[in-house]
This record gives structure tokens, sequence and C-alpha cells, in this order.
């Protein structure tokens, strides 16, 4: 059914971010639901959204947390994950991130590069521990998404590639404090195309192949995540194809006796749970364009000004005949477009607009900038 905003809100102050907390339990009841039968243990991606009631949520439904940062790292340790469910991921990780996770004894360390393993080996020495290693490799498969969140191409700056791997192994060996523990791989964000996890899971099979043939039995695999959402139709798609998603690995992933296979999810998780409520300040008519200009801006949402992002919008409080749009912002950048040429029905001064599917992505990337003061977090369903 449509958003609806419930009558004690239509005073709330605005901007504000509104999350559904009953959404996000039915997405949470449908991820288990497809991943606990075929034994893929779930972490969820903090860089998606790190407010604590959500977190708290997901870790009760059993997941563990992907962190990117030292501080997602503590807010996870914050949010009640224990440290055994932390795996630690990211290109560059300062020498106070990495002690940080250290001493937390998180389960791993996801590493990039042999440089950061040398970095890696002295601090967990320095402090008498052995780190558990996985290995990220590039696979260099085209995830068919928007080149900002392509992250498994061998442009990009991510992972291993896979030419250097066993270079990278015999390295991390002679490495007395680390431990090698799996491999790790994540190709990108917002993949609607499944058949890109096939891909992911055949480079893989012969990656573990050839580790086998050098005596490396790995315990541990991240396939990463990536999984999209429908941006377009939140309403009718508000949970993601997780059957589909897993079924495609458990059908082309083969896995070594005992081994441990997690997914690192993020966005599928909370995308729909969230909304970003604004309230139209002015309509402009100009030559050419009818501009709605919103409270809410970049500062609330940067996905539309940073990737040309495309969010369904509605306005919640008008019934008048449907006119032409340029949704924008107050912020002094012209970049601060929701959308161009969006169909209202006709908007003034003071309607209530919604933004939908910013759960993830929308309020961990906001800002203060025009020394914007940060929007409130409204929660329902509890």
């Amino acid at each position: 059914m449509p958003f609806q905003l419930s009558s004690a809100l239509h005073t709330q102050p605005t901007p504000f971010y509104h999350y559904d907390l009953a959404l996000l339990d039915r997405t949470l009841t449908a991820l288990q639901q497809a991943a606990k039968p075929r034994n893929f243990q779930v972490h969820y991606a903090l860089k998606a959204n790190v407010n604590l009631p959500i977190l708290e949520r997901i870790k009760n439904q059993g997941l563990g947390a992907d962190c990117v940062s030292g501080g997602e790292v503590q807010r996870a340790l914050e949010a009640g994950f224990a440290p055994g469910h932390i795996v630690f991921a990211g290109v560059g990780k300062s020498d106070a991130e990495i002690n940080l996770a250290l001493a937390a004894d998180i389960w791993c360390f996801n590493a990039e590069s042999t440089a950061e393993l040398a970095v890696l080996d002295a601090l967990a020495g320095a402090q008498g521990r052995t780190a558990r290693v996985a290995l990220r490799v590039n696979p260099n498969v085209d995830a068919y998404t928007h080149p900002h969140i392509t992250t498994g191409l061998a442009a990009n700056k991510f992972g291993i590639s896979l030419t250097d791997l066993p270079a990278v192994v015999a390295y991390l060996g002679s490495l007395p404090n680390l431990e090698l523990v799996g491999l790790h791989a994540h190709i990108g964000s917002q993949i609607t195309n499944l058949s890109v996890f096939a891909k992911l899971s055949e480079r893989l099979n012969e990656l573990q192949t050839a580790l086998t043939d050098q005596g490396h039995h790995l315990p541990h695999l991240n396939v990463g995540g990536g999984l999209g959402v429908s941006y377009e139709h939140p309403d009718e798609q508000a949970i993601p194809d997780f059957e589909g998603y897993f079924s495609m690995f458990e059908k082309h992933l083969v896995r070594r006796p005992g081994q441990q296979v997690h997914v690192e999810l993020g966005r599928a998780i909370v995308a729909q749970a969230g909304t970003l409520i604004s309230r139209v300040l002015y309509v402009k008519q100009s030559q050419q364009t009818q501009f709605a200009i919103l409270d809410a801006g970049m500062t609330e949402l940067m996905r539309p000004a940073l990737y040309g992002s495309y969010h369904h919008i509605q306005n919640l409080t008008s019934t008048g005949p449907e006119q032409l749009y340029d949704v924008v912002g107050p912020i002094c950048e012209s970049s601060d477009t929701f959308r161009k040429g969006v169909q209202l029905p006709q908007t003034q001064r003071g309607d209530l607009v919604a933004i939908r599917s910013v759960g993830a992505y929308g309020e961990v990337m906001s800002s203060g900038y025009n020394l914007r003061e940060k929007a409130a977090a409204v929660y329902v369903g509890q």
C-alpha cells in the first residue's frame, strides 16, 4: 500500500527521517528465511545505516556486523554485536582503527594489500595477538551498476588482483602474527542483475581450487553483498528478492567441507524502511520550469547529487490535478536537485513531501553544509 504519514507526525518539524521498524522486521524475517536453510551467515553492512534502534533490531535477528571504519566497529560494539561476529573491511584502515579492532578481538580483518598486511602484523604483534585475516580479491567481475559503486573491476582501487594473489598468500605466510582464514570479494552495490553473482561464484570456485592445490584450506568465505532494491516501486517491491539472491550462490558456489560462507548486505535490509519527510517552502515558476523548493536538500539526501540516483517522490497532502515539477532543495548548489520533471498533484507552500527508500545511504551521508542542523529521526511500528 502507498506510504502514509500518521496525522500525529504532520506537525513534526521538517525535514526528518521516518523509519518503519515493522517493515524492517518483515525484511529481516524474509532475509533469514532465505539465508538460514542454505546455511549462510549474514553480516549487516553498517555503512548503510548506523542508528542504534535499527542496529539493535538487526543484531537481535542474529546478524553479524560488517564495518569499514573504526567508528563503525565501535558502533557495532555499542549496539551489542559480539566481537566474534564483527568483520573489519576497507582499503585504508588507519593504525588507530586497527588497534581498536585488535583490542576488541574482532573475528576478522578483510585485508587488501601487502602493505596493509605488514602494518596489521606489526600492530598485532605489539598487542601480543594473532589477527585473523581474509584476503579481499578483486575478481574483475562487472556488476553492471553505477560506476561510482562498482568495486570488483580491475580498474577499481579495491582488493588484490588475481595475478598478485599467489605472491600475497606466500607473503602472508611469512608474517607470524597473522592467520589466513578466508577469502573476501565484493563487486559492487545496487546490483539487480542476479546473474553477476553466478559469475562471482565461478571466479571464487577457481581461486579456491588453486589455493587448495597449494595446501590452503580456508574455513571462511565472504562473497560480499550488493543486492539492490527497487527505488522505482518501493511499495510494490518493499522486500528484495532474497530467495533469488541466495539461490544463485547455492547453485553456483562450491563450498569446501565445513566452510562457513557469509554475505554482507546493507542496502537491501534497510533502504525501504526509511523515508525522508520534507515540507514545501516555495513553488517557483520560471520561464521553462516549475520548481518545488523543499526544506530538505542534499544535506539530508546526497545520493541524487552524487550519483544522479532516482528516488520516488510523493506529495502527501495534495489531491489536486497533476503538474510537472523540478523538486529541489534549499542548498546553494545547482546539484541540490532531487529529481526533474516529477509528476505531482498541484503543489503549494506547506505541503508535505515524502522521498522514498532513504533508509540506506540517507542519514549516514548527511552533512552540516551551509551550517544546516541535523534532521531528526522518527521511528514508527515499534
